[in-house]
């Protein structure tokens, strides 16, 4: 299994927060956001991206989409469909 996070963020931003949080994951870059686009992340009515969360399996098929992420829960969560995804 491989997980990692995405951001509309330039690459040196999104270097320097995975190193300030010590992350042990990549945090993938997408400044032109066409990757957040074709995912429907960014719309062009929305001024910022909005924070989903997308379980895809070694297929490449989306499982699930977390469309209600919350900071403060979303580890748990995570875990939680990782579970009853069977991953």
């Amino acid at each position: 299994m491989a997980f990692f996070a995405a951001s509309c963020d330039d690459v040196d931003t999104n270097r320097k927060f995975a190193e300030h949080l010590g992350l042990d994951f990549p945090i993938l870059s997408d400044p032109d956001h066409k990757v957040a686009t074709a995912y429907g992340v960014v719309t062009p009515e929305r001024k910022y991206p909005h924070r989903w969360t997308f379980y895809i399996g070694s297929d490449g098929v989306i499982k699930a989409i977390d469309r209600q992420v919350d900071p403060t829960t979303a580890g748990r969560e995570l875990a939680a469909t990782l579970d009853k995804l069977g991953f």
